[in-house]
């Protein structure tokens, strides 16, 4: 009687079948429906039986369904067990996540749903990838009070192919992969090694993914060159981190039907901004531009037009170009080249805004009144034109006065000044608002003709910087709110505040100090603002400034808005850089359904959707930023090869149980002081006070201090530089380094006592990996 009634219920109609008609030519019951009737029976059922339940019969729904119960399974809404029988995760106390492999072996399970991570034993990667999607069983805990978990499933395999260093012994191949997250080589047979030689660095494509019992298996696809080549760094962290690189033909296809210029028929019912001497500003170097900017004065304050290149117009859902910019989530720009996430056609050509070129774009048109608020705001689609290619520092020494740059721009001076005038009153806003601004160095790497480091280089912010950025902002938090008054779905950019353990010991921290954070339990960004306000005359605000930093957590996409915690702000979405990042291009849609009176139910996307792409774009902008710190790691070894002997000065930016890294100054390389490299004593660290404290002596490393220091050895393969300290405890120290751009090397005999007591103070077996944090107000 029950599975009467049961039945029953279940063939029901599919709330969501409107939707899948809209999307499918022949749709199927939406995977809502299919997870609603499995958990009304409340049993696992096979294909058979959920095609019977659902009414499916003919030959091209049960094949759809096929499919979409693998999506399903893939995605870790279903799990098949041993009979073929399909059931609900959570109806198994089951969790989902992705595998993140630690060098050392062992690795995590982080889940989709958020919550501590579950530690998964030597044993249990044995049959995964890092960044691996798997089901895992929570088995008990570890020694360390870890949640730890046992794998059931592999939901989808990430690692196809692997990038590393060949090695060869007895005729079989060994592949070891550069990533330090794959700690398993990849076995390659004799007959699948081809040309590749002993040494070489290749890509080998897996053929049989691991298991429990057996290693994975591989052939060689690629020989990328010998060790040392010139742009071998990016080669590698492209095909370690699996990042795409050429374009399926399907795209191919589609470019080819695209012309170079805006056709006339595309301009039609758009606002015409073309006589608006609207202006791209931005680095001297950059090749695509999203976004043009104009400012006049209003009698209340000021009217700012912040316009972004319509790149949804030409990238429609579901087309070739939008799966392929799907999988790729955004641009990856390395130091000697970018891997953009549109075609050049595209990314440099319609959607980039040329001068003097017509473009279609998106407009944001704000209001904006003598204390900096929006007062009014609005979206439409226009064509306009840009009247400018300004880069940063030419925009800056105009607005300080330069005579023959603002001679050469007369006609747009007058306009630069009133976008100087609105930023002036926007910062004072920030201010008010208490958004966090941390000092931080970015820097760039210049090559030689042979393109080879030649020097690195700190990137200087000036007010030009600061002024597109308040107007990227603004328009981002127009685009948020207005979404939010629209109740249409859409992706934000979401920062929460600290956890509470990171809390604790950031007071603890700051109350040895003599320090406060204001705000109780859940203080806000603007507590942190007045804590940086209050240390910036301190001598050791470097140090503060890096504590409070790490305390908070990393910005990600959702399609729930709970804020962004570091620009303190309610609600925060991407808007202004479609050519570079897919939820940019999401909430371009977005705005574009909501403009056009479009419902949430009528959307292309539902909420489940764009929450599953807000992870994934959150999962490539992260491989993305280890792909460009890889490259850039391996660069400033390769920078430092030949300094080895030579003392610098430098401050301690990571304190940890096995030592302290050390950035020296002038060229922001930074290295490992092994506790070991620490002589004539024995030293406690203090995780929360950030230190290693001498038990005889009473020397204390903290974060923050400076440290004078020796380079011992540079090694390529693992990205590491190793230093001593200068002052020793015995150790012998170089030949003191004259100008940064000293050739000398490690020829003297102090040069090679040091390396030699580096090599023999080096255990060899812990893996140095430096956890970087972005600055909130830059990365946002």
């Amino acid at each position: 009687m029950a599975n009467k009634k049961s039945s029953r219920r279940s063939s029901g109609k599919d709330p969501h079948r409107a939707r899948e008609a809209r999307k499918y030519e022949n749709p199927i019951p939406s995977r809502e429906f299919i997870m609603e009737t499995l958990e009304t029976e409340g049993v696992p059922m096979d294909m058979s039986s959920l095609a019977d339940r659902l009414d499916l019969a003919s030959e091209e729904q049960l094949e759809a369904l096929r499919r979409r119960l693998r999506a399903m399974q893939r995605d870790g809404q279903l799990v098949c067990n041993r009979n073929d029988n399909y059931c609900l995760v959570n109806k198994r106390d089951l969790i989902v996540g992705r595998v993140i492999g630690h060098a050392d072996g062992f690795g995590f399970l982080r889940p989709d749903d958020g919550g501590d991570d579950l530690y998964l034993s030597f044993k249990e990667m044995r049959s995964v990838f890092h960044d691996d999607r798997a089901v895992v069983r929570v088995t008990g805990m570890d020694r360390r009070n870890r949640l730890e978990g046992a794998v059931v499933e592999v939901l989808e395999r990430n690692t196809r192919n692997v990038a590393g260093r060949l090695y060869m012994e007895t005729g079989v191949g060994f592949v070891v992969p550069d990533s330090k997250r794959l700690s398993k080589d990849v076995v390659i047979p004799s007959n699948e090694i081809g040309n590749a030689r002993q040494g070489q660095m290749v890509v080998a494509e897996i053929l049989d993914q691991p298991t429990k019992r057996t290693p994975p298996i591989g052939r060689i696809t690629e020989v990328l060159g010998d060790h040392l080549g010139p742009g071998m760094e990016t080669d590698i962290a492209i095909r370690t981190h699996s990042i795409p690189i050429d374009w399926p033909d399907e795209v191919e296809q589609q470019i080819g039907t695209i012309k170079s210029e805006v056709a006339e028929t595309d301009k039609k019912d758009r606002v015409d901004l073309r006589k608006l001497p609207l202006v791209t500003i931005d680095g001297a170097d950059a090749r695509d531009f999203d976004d043009a900017v104009y400012c006049e004065p209003k009698p209340k304050g000021w009217r700012l037009l912040v316009c972004i290149a319509d790149v949804s117009h030409y990238v429609e859902p579901g087309s070739a170009l939008d799966s392929e910019a799907r999988i790729r989530g955004n641009s990856v720009y390395f130091p000697d080249r970018v891997i953009p996430m549109l075609p050049e056609l595209l990314s440099n050509g319609l959607c980039s805004i040329n001068p003097q070129v017509d473009r279609l774009c998106m407009t944001c048109e704000l209001f904006i009144d003598t204390s900096g608020k929006v007062t009014r705001s609005k979206f439409y689609p226009a064509v306009m034109r840009s009247h400018a290619r300004l880069i940063y520092d030419d925009v800056a020494a105009m607005l300080e006065g330069d005579a023959r740059l603002g001679k050469q721009h007369a006609k747009i001076l007058p306009h630069l000044q009133h976008l100087n005038q609105l930023y002036q009153v926007l910062l004072e806003q920030r201010a008010m608002r208490g958004a966090i601004d941390f000092d931080t160095t970015e820097t760039r790497i210049e090559f030689n003709e042979m393109k080879r480091v030649e020097r690195i280089v700190p990137v200087v912010r000036n007010d030009a910087h600061r002024i597109i950025e308040e107007c990227m902002l603004a328009a981002n938090v127009a685009a948020a709110r207005f979404l939010l008054r629209k109740k249409q779905p859409a992706l934000y950019r979401i920062h929460e505040g600290p956890a509470d353990e990171k809390l604790t010991d950031l007071r603890e921290f700051l109350g040895e100090l003599g320090l406060s954070l204001p705000g109780g339990k859940k203080p806000k960004a603007a507590d942190y603002a007045i804590l940086l306000d209050q240390i910036k005359g301190r001598a050791d605000r470097h140090l503060i400034q890096t504590v409070l930093l790490r305390s908070l957590s990393q910005a990600l996409y959702s399609s729930d808005n709970v804020g962004h915690f570091g620009l303190s702000y309610q609600a925060y979405t991407h808007f202004t850089s479609p050519i570079r990042r897919y939820p940019d291009l999401i909430v371009h849609r977005a705005l574009k359904h909501a403009i056009n009176r479009g419902s949430a139910d009528d959307f292309d996307y539902t909420k489940a959707e764009l929450q599953a792409l807000g992870e994934h774009c959150s999962s490539t902008e992260r491989k993305a930023d280890e792909a460009t710190r890889d490259a850039l790691d391996w660069l400033k070894c390769e920078y430092m090869q030949d300094k080895v002997g030579e003392t610098f000065n430098g401050i301690i930016t990571s304190v940890n149980s096995f030592g302290v890294f050390v950035e020296l100054e002038e060229i922001y390389v930074d290295g490992l002081v092994h506790i070991t490299a620490l002589q004539n004593d024995y030293y406690h660290y203090d995780p929360v006070g950030h230190r290693l404290t001498g038990e005889r002596t009473g020397r204390v490393l903290r974060l923050g201090d400076p440290l004078t220091i020796v380079v011992a050895k540079v090694n390529l393969d693992d990205r590491k530089i190793d230093f001593v300290p200068a002052d020793g405890g015995g150790q012998t120290t170089g030949k003191k380094r004259k100008s940064r751009r000293s050739e000398s090397g490690p020829g003297s005999s102090k040069a090679s006592k040091a390396k030699a007591s580096g090599k023999e103070k080096r255990s060899g077996k812990k893996k140095q990996r430096r956890k970087r944090s972005k600055s909130t107000s830059k990365k946002h």
